[in-house]
């Protein structure tokens, strides 16, 4: 079964498929969820309602999701397309019906869903935030940059750390979002492994490759798992 899917070429495109998806969703996801975080960690009036207005796709269907994004990247007169030609692009992207946007247009609408949930995270971590820190910072004539960079990321680095493996074990078995908006296309060009073991599993019921590939995709999130916890290890103890 090993030796039947390493030769399979869909598998081995899902496989690249799905470590560009990560690559391509886990650092912008962190980094927005931070600055917004950050942003909307101050007391001003109405704030709830930015908070929740932000949270709010990650509570959303995910089918529903998909099939609004799918509407919006209608290459010929969805509302993006449209806006990007009234700024003077005249041949915009066809999005998900293009093979070298498609992946593109998915990883947007990942990034858009899931940076609420991570910001929530983040304003958990940074409430508990001693504000005799910022206060001492300021004395000393630290500017907003300098108590971000000296105070708040490092404060905040089990929590990155936390982000950072939730999104890598998410980018690695995303499923519904593809099913929903291109079902794996055009052309496999945004099939992953997920997609590829249900389609064995499912669709061809050739299940001995599916729980092949089942195995492959558990031992390379447990690799990645483990490098960044290393890679946690070495920061904390450079920080300290």
């Amino acid at each position: 079964n090993f030796a039947q899917i390493f030769q399979d070429e869909i598998f081995m495109k899902s496989f690249w498929n799905t470590i560009e998806y990560a690559l391509m969703t886990v650092l912008p996801t962190l980094v927005l969820s931070l600055l917004l975080a950050v942003l909307l960690n101050n007391k001003l009036k109405g704030i709830a309602i930015f908070r929740t207005a932000i949270y709010f796709p990650y509570i959303a269907s995910i089918v529903a999701v998909g099939a609004v994004w799918n509407m919006l990247f209608q290459p010929d007169f969805g509302p993006v397309n449209e806006f990007l030609k009234f700024i003077g692009i005249a041949n915009p992207p066809r999005w998900v019906v293009d093979v070298n946007w498609a992946m593109v247009a998915i990883s947007i609408v990942s990034i858009w869903k899931y940076m609420g949930y991570y910001m929530i995270v983040y304003l958990a971590a940074l409430q508990g935030i001693s504000s005799s820190l910022y206060e001492a910072a300021s004395i000393d004539g630290a500017n907003g940059w300098q108590k971000l960079r000296y105070i708040t990321i490092p404060m905040l680095t089990p929590t990155t750390f936390f982000v950072l493996i939730m999104l890598t074990i998410q980018c690695f078995k995303v499923f519904d979002l593809v099913y929903v908006m291109t079902g794996g296309g055009p052309g496999n060009a945004t099939k992953t492994l997920v997609n590829y073991i249900y389609e064995k599993a499912f669709t061809s019921w050739q299940l001995g490759p599916a729980s092949a590939g089942a195995i492959i995709l558990f031992a390379v999130v447990l690799v990645i798992t483990l490098v960044q916890f290393a890679g946690e290890k070495k920061w904390s103890q450079d920080l300290m």
